[in-house]
């Protein structure tokens, strides 16, 4: 297995940022955004994921989160696009649902090339730690848009607002899993009658 690693930096007037992915990791969070509960949610991605991740982070959070929290979906999304490569062999496409109590979430994505956040959540709380709900949706339009996928992300059922954040970052994790997966059947080939992607 050839390895799908990637290290991107973003620097901005706003932010600096840095990114190392390795696909085929252990599911490691290293470093801190300085947002805690994106930390939080973002070592549910590299568990359930069995993603490595790494991250540097300085931003201007003495303004507040949403450059920081924005940017790093950015530089996250640009580390799978370069860890991802020409995607040959991959399955393409991945689906998790992860209940969480009363939460149920479902996160169904495709690397398509074509970037498209579909996301069906109403947060039941305006604020968790000190992250405002409405960067749940920054994050993931930074990551849709620099990684080239379409990505679907519907909380069916909740009132905890930790809990519905926690099942869609868990279930975004898996869908990343397995989607990324290289699939013994397409060695080589394109997942696409188009011949690319």
């Amino acid at each position: 297995m050839s390895e799908r690693t990637a290290t991107v930096t973003r620097d901005t007037k706003e932010t600096r940022i840095t990114v190392a992915i390795d696909l085929d990791g252990q599911g490691q969070l290293s470093g801190e955004s300085g947002v805690h509960f994106l930390d939080h949610m973002l070592d549910q991605v590299a568990r359930h994921g069995l993603i490595d991740i790494d991250m540097q982070v300085s931003g201007d959070l003495h303004i507040d989160a949403h450059h920081t929290v924005e940017d790093l979906g950015i530089t996250l999304g640009q580390a799978f696009a370069g860890a991802i490569g020409d995607k040959r062999g991959i399955y393409r496409y991945g689906h998790a649902y992860v209940p969480l109590d009363e939460a149920l979430s479902r996160v169904v994505i495709d690397f398509s090339g074509r970037p498209g956040l579909f996301m069906n959540v109403e947060f039941t709380r305006a604020v968790l730690g000190q992250m405002d709900t409405q960067l749940f949706q920054e994050f993931f339009q930074g990551f849709v848009n620099h990684a080239g996928v379409t990505l679907h992300i519907d909380n069916l059922k909740g009132f905890n607002a930790h809990h519905q954040a926690e099942t869609i970052f868990k279930a975004f994790g898996r869908a990343l899993r397995m989607a990324a997966a290289e699939d013994p059947r397409m060695t080589g080939r394109m997942p696409s009658t188009k011949g690319s992607l």
